[in-house]
């Protein structure tokens, strides 16, 4: 599962899903193949620009597509998000796949692979903060509004 993470686009391969993609662009009728197939190769660029754009992509994908589609848009970008180094986000999306294919065992092992390395770069501690610190926060909102009643 470590090379989903670390496979790169062909040079030749992004270069003709921009190419279809742009063209769509300009004609103002971008399928969602089209889309998605350029995302899904921006996803696996080197460059984390190209990842980022290809995250934006596809999360205009998700919100806009049919509910069968949106396994797919969250697999890839819990994928981007890894690449770049958003493991929460990535694991967000993990689990919000996991909630609609809970049996999904490549999911699971993309989860293992992203917890792994969040281990390896010393994240884990910050994720849990992070965790604890939105909860807090969760809390507080919640407070405040039923103050408000």
């Amino acid at each position: 599962m470590d090379e989903v993470l670390d496979e790169v686009v062909p040079t030749e391969d992004l270069k003709k899903y921009e190419k279809v993609y742009h063209e769509q662009l300009n004609s103002g009728n971008i399928t969602q193949k089209a889309q998605f197939e350029y995302a899904w190769c921006l996803v696996r660029s080197k460059y984390s620009g190209d990842i980022r754009k290809g995250l934006i992509l596809l999360e205009e994908l998700f919100h806009t597509d049919k509910e069968e589609s949106k396994r797919d848009y969250l697999y890839y970008l819990a994928i981007g998000s890894a690449r770049i180094k958003e493991y929460n986000k990535a694991l967000q999306y993990v689990r919000g796949f996991l909630q609609i294919e809970p049996g999904n065992h490549q999911v699971h092992d993309l989860e293992v692979v992203i917890k792994r390395r969040m281990e390896k770069e010393g994240l884990v501690g910050v994720a849990l903060t992070g965790g604890i610190v939105l909860g807090i926060a969760g809390v507080v909102g919640l407070a405040f509004a039923l103050a408000k009643k």
